[in-house]
């Protein structure tokens, strides 16, 4: 009798989990002239645990936008995104909550959690018992944001983008509350809904929605749609004057999309339904009658590449932009609206899936396609390797582009933990290429059938991760814990190479070194001038593993020839039977993807100048491909146009990468130049250095620590007419740099300290910067140097200088560094005193100090001021300032300064004040490249 209890009960509770689940009506009228929506909501909570509940969660994801200091506006801070902090409070948005009560209609207790204003925390006035039911009423105004901000919201006149725009339940499971704020990831975790809405909006606007719309009613000058939708979970409802969403019918699924390239209907059509056929055959039936593809989904995560070239310039077939964008849409949503997976937390599952099949939908429909396109058949373009290859290639090579700079992060990691490279491109793309990696590695269909049953067998219910695996396991036949202990849960580079290679009898004994020491598996080829004729897997190759292959017709032994493992160098993958030389050289003109077949040499036309040897040209002859390399080197010896002899720089390092450690990276090597810094003088510049770079584990913050230690040792030209003071020098030095950079708020600084022969002096530079709220800067650094001693006060070319260093070390891009008078003169380099106006005494030869400031006055325009102490041996210290207007561009790469009064008076008091103005111009481009990439990494 107990026992037959028992079962009744676990089978009442099966079906109260299995088939219960959450249910919600939505009374909403528009209000177009605030662009607001009031809401009468009822929500009916069920409580599908085993817990007794004491608290319920809400989403109210709207209030996001409220003010500065949401999470929201933190992570559009951390994305350089200044938009949200300076917008009127007109364009942001926000909840206004009027009432909460129960089923009673009694007022319940709630709030919103400290530092999480876009959730609220209902306690009801009795605990929820496992299976029990509970009726909130919400009656609320959203008031929406401008669609500037998150592409969601509104826009126009009288036309809105919405997504989130309602409040939903929190998902408790595993025991605790699985809620988090907004950070513009397009990631809210809500359980699946039963959907009634009644909406009323003007007459004029329509309503799209991915739910079933049962009717219209019309009444005066407004309309109310109904529509009804079951088990859902996405939110998105556009309110447009004009309908710009096509419905394309497809077998089972109709899809509404505003996703236009300009092709014709009939292709569209065609596109879409072989997307939607691909989905149906290699996941399963999509749950719900009608799905949304918007190109507000696909801007927030668009395929980067040639893809995005004016139709004019796209060297792919007719409709392939529109294609990806589709794939990549529908794949999205499809997953995402039938997998109840936790999307911050267990987003690389739906990455994943989705890169894998987008890779086979390529291969199945355009298995030729390259990753240049036609562009592959151009005279020139051809010889690049980037043409050789496949469109699928595009996904391990970003994949190795973090990879290579050791900012890879693990595929688990959170994706508010996640730097936009790794969150947009790197992760997904690992997730796939990893996928297809088991798949090579299984040599069978157990990936495709483990995604088919994954999808069938947990599709509208609670999942995790771990259901996955499982799958994976009991379908694959062989071991493969090392896909998620290596690949998934690590940020370890996976790196083989063949260590020894013996001719035994007929066979060879390959030993293969794992350089991570994990348990990866790896293939080892036997070649024949690019012909395979031998392929094996090697298991458990943890460090040391020897293979036996077959020596007939090899000529070269490869290990992952044909890039099946997303190795991190494959440079070390190839040894020759009986030859000296693994690999032969090749030499390109233009950077080029890396070919691991070849020692590589690139050439590349360059450009350099100075006032003095004018224009340089000549060819940078470097190793560095696309992705980087940990041994580089460059020579670029360039010819002097003005100077008529040899000019240019060599340089030759090597990076040794550390994981999970502060100290993420050391480098070290030597570097020289040779320029003129005079008219037919010349300087040679020789230079060992060591840096340490120290960053936070937490890959987001921006906090960065140097230090560098090196020798610089200068040789210079001596003119006849005027004997250098200072001879050939050495100077050893050591800098600690600290950046923390930031949208808001920016602080670095740096301690320098320098010996030499004659001298021995050291320094302070503290840098920050701070926006307020209405949209002004403000800039503060200071500058603190003394010399321990100096044994040349009759010479200032070591001293510190006021305004315009000279630059002994050869450090600054001075475009006429000699120059005392004319154009090249008032180039300033924000370094040691930082002065704008040129006061006397220009230099200390025992200690200075000096602040610099500035302030915005409108946009791009700064008042600026100097202030500063100037002490030489046997003179008093004297007290020096200066003051101007400030035209910032670029802030620190392209800037004048117009003086205005300093110590000795008004600037503009002589005829000469066009001599005054300084200017800071930066022409480096990887230089100015740090601007456009900083968000990415």
């Amino acid at each position: 009798m107990i026992k037959r209890i028992f079962i009744v009960l676990f089978m009442n509770l099966l079906c109260i989990s299995g088939f219960a689940q959450q249910a919600t009506s939505v009374k909403a009228v528009l209000y177009d002239t605030i662009r607001s929506l009031h809401i009468r909501q009822t929500l009916e909570y069920r409580n599908l645990s085993q817990d007794t509940l004491y608290e319920v969660y809400l989403n109210d994801w709207m209030n996001a936008f409220s003010d500065t200091r949401t999470p929201l506006a933190k992570s559009f801070f951390e994305s350089y995104d200044r938009n949200f902090h300076f917008a009127r409070d007109e364009k942001r948005g926000k909840t206004t909550i009027n009432t909460i009560t129960n089923s009673e209609y009694q007022n319940v207790s709630w709030q919103r959690p400290l530092f999480n204003p876009d959730l609220i925390k209902v306690v009801p006035e009795e605990p929820i018992p496992p299976g029990a039911k509970y009726i909130l009423n919400l009656n609320y105004s959203t008031k929406f944001p401008s669609a500037d901000f998150t592409r969601y919201g509104y826009y126009g006149k009288g036309q809105y983008k919405l997504r989130y725009w309602f409040i939903t339940p929190g998902v408790y499971k595993d025991g605790k509350w699985q809620v988090y704020s907004h950070k513009n990831m397009n990631d809210l975790y809500h359980p699946k809904l039963d959907l009634e809405i009644e909406l009323t909006i003007p007459s004029n606007l329509s309503a799209i929605s991915p739910y079933k719309m049962e009717k219209i009613e019309h009444e005066d000058d407004v309309k109310t749609v109904f529509f009804k939708g079951e088990e859902r979970l996405d939110t998105d409802l556009y309110l447009t004057k004009d309908v710009i969403f096509d419905a394309i019918q497809t077998e089972n699924v109709d899809v509404l999309t505003n996703i236009d390239d300009g092709i014709n209907p009939a292709l569209k059509t065609m596109l879409v339904r072989r997307i939607m056929g691909f989905l149906g055959e290699n996941l399963g039936s999509y749950p719900h009658p009608i799905i949304l593809s918007t190109k507000e989904n696909y801007a927030a995560s668009p395929v980067y590449g040639l893809n995005q070239l004016p139709s004019f310039l796209r060297p792919f077939p007719d409709g392939f932009n529109y294609e990806l964008q589709q794939l990549k849409v529908l794949t999205e949503n499809y997953l995402k609206n039938s997998l109840m997976l936790n999307p911050r937390e267990d987003q690389w599952i739906y990455s994943a899936i989705q890169t894998y099949l987008m890779m086979e939908y390529i291969k199945e429909f355009y298995p030729d396609l390259t990753l240049l396109g036609t562009l592959s058949d151009f005279f020139g373009i051809r010889w690049f390797h980037a043409a050789d290859l496949d469109f699928n290639d595009q996904y391990p090579l970003l994949y190795l582009f973090m990879a290579r700079k050791n900012l890879d992060q693990p595929l688990t990691t959170p994706q508010d933990s996640l730097i936009k490279f790794n969150r947009n491109l790197a992760n997904p793309y690992k997730g796939g290429v990893g996928l297809k990696y088991l798949k090579a590695f299984l040599e069978d269909n157990t990936v495709e059938k483990s995604i088919q049953e994954f999808y069938s067998e947990y599709q509208l219910r609670p999942v995790s991760p771990r259901d996955f695996e499982k799958i994976l396991e009991e379908n694959a036949g062989k071991d493969i814990s090392w896909f998620f202990e290596d690949y998934v849960n690590s940020n370890e580079k996976i790196d083989f190479k063949i260590r020894t290679l013996k001719k035994k009898d007929d066979s060879l004994e390959v030993t293969i070194k794992n350089k991570s020491e994990n348990g990866m598996p790896v293939p080892v080829y036997g070649l024949n001038k690019g012909e395979i004729v031998y392929k094996t897997w090697v298991e458990h190759a943890n460090r040391f593993k020897s293979v036996k292959i077959p020596s007939k017709r090899v000529h070269t032994v490869a290990v992952n020839y044909e890039g099946i493992v997303p190795e991190v160098n494959q440079r070390n993958n190839y040894r020759t039977v009986g030859g000296i030389m693994n690999k032969p050289f090749q030499f390109r003109l233009f950077k080029d993807i890396e070919d691991p077949r070849y020692n590589q040499i690139f050439f590349m036309p360059q450009v350099e100048y100075n006032l003095y040897d004018g224009l340089a040209l000549g060819l940078n002859m470097y190793n560095r491909t696309v992705l980087d390399k940990n041994l580089e080197f460059e020579i670029a010896p360039l010819y002097g146009t003005n100077s008529q002899t040899l000019v240019g720089s060599a340089s030759i390092s090597h990076q040794i990468f550390f994981e999970d450690d502060d100290l993420y990276a050391i480098r070290y090597g030597l570097s020289g130049n040779r320029f003129s810094y005079g008219y037919g003088l010349f300087y040679q510049r020789f230079t060992p250095f060591l840096t340490l770079s120290f960053r936070s584990s937490y890959l987001r913050e921006s906090r960065k620590e140097y230090i560098m230690v090196r020798n610089v040792n200068v040789f210079r030209d001596e003119n006849p007419d005027v004997p250098l003071k200072i001879p050939d020098y050495s100077v050893f030095n050591i800098n600690y740099t600290y950046r923390n950079p930031g949208l808001v708020e920016h602080f670095g600084g740096n301690v320098d300290f320098q010996l030499a022969k004659k001298f021995s002096k050291s320094s302070v530079t503290l840098e920050y910067r701070r926006l307020l709220k209405n949209d002004r800067q403000i800039n503060f650094r200071f500058f603190g140097g003394a010399f321990l001693y100096n044994d040349l006060p009759g010479s200032d070319y070591f001293s510190f200088a006021l305004d315009r260093p000279t630059d002994y070390l050869f450090d600054y891009n001075y475009y006429g560094r000699s120059e005392t008078s004319g154009l090249f003169s008032q180039q300033i380099i924000m370094a040691e005193g930082g002065f704008k106006s040129m006061l006397k005494p220009e230099f200390a030869n025992q200690w200075i100090t000096t602040v610099n400031s500035s302030v915005t006055i409108w946009k791009w325009i700064y008042a600026y001021g100097d202030v500063g102490l100037v002490k030489n041996k046997f003179k008093p210290a004297k007290f020096l300032f200066d003051s101007g207007i400030r035209v910032s561009l670029v802030q620190n790469y392209f800037e004048l300064f117009f003086p205005v009064y300093s110590s000795d008076g008004f600037e503009f008091s002589d005829d000469h004040y066009d001599q005054k103005i300084r200017f800071i111009a930066t022409l480096d481009l990887k230089t100015l490249s740090s601007l456009i990439t900083r968000e990415w990494f």
